[in-house]
């Protein structure tokens, strides 16, 4: 595995990878800048830098996340969730086919090991409220409307 670690607007993104895809990106707050980029990285890194500059909504580099089939299943609903939209989690559920699943579906959603690419967070509570996000809900917040800046007035 490969790892890299690029500078955004929200943090600095570590993204993990091989030839079999990209298996992890995720942000923190601090983290040396990698000089070099692994050749396996380079697509997604470019396409990150895309979507930050307002000109990429949607990746197509090869992914590779590590999960449960349930937690699979869930991810890739996400990746169906078009740019500068969101769903609540029971819409969500209900598109999974369980209602009930609610607390499941949320819980898949905060294990997302590809932040940004599986699109986690275009998805809000039913009142319409930010709720739940690993990378902090001022994360969540920005990324909605990045996506979607006529939403500025009516997040929080």
């Amino acid at each position: 595995m490969e790892t890299a670690y690029i500078k955004t607007p929200l943090g600095i993104a570590r993204i993990i990878g091989d030839e079999n895809g990209i298996s992890v990106i995720s942000v923190t707050d601090e983290g040396k800048i990698s000089n070099t980029i692994p050749a396996v990285l380079q697509e997604a890194v470019l396409q990150l830098h895309e979507y930050f500059e307002g000109k990429r909504t949607d990746f197509d580099f090869k992914l590779n996340p590590k999960g449960t089939e349930f937690q699979q299943k869930v991810w890739k609903a996400l990746i169906a969730i078009p740019y500068g939209k969101t769903r609540t989690y029971l819409e969500q559920s209900k598109i999974l086919g369980d209602v009930k699943a609610i607390r499941a579906v949320a819980s898949a959603n905060g294990k997302n090991p590809l932040w940004i690419v599986v699109p986690c967070h275009r998805v809000i509570g039913t009142d319409g409220s930010l709720t739940g996000y690993a990378g902090g809900l001022w994360r969540k917040k920005w990324l909605l409307e990045h996506e979607n800046p006529t939403t500025q007035q009516s997040l929080f």
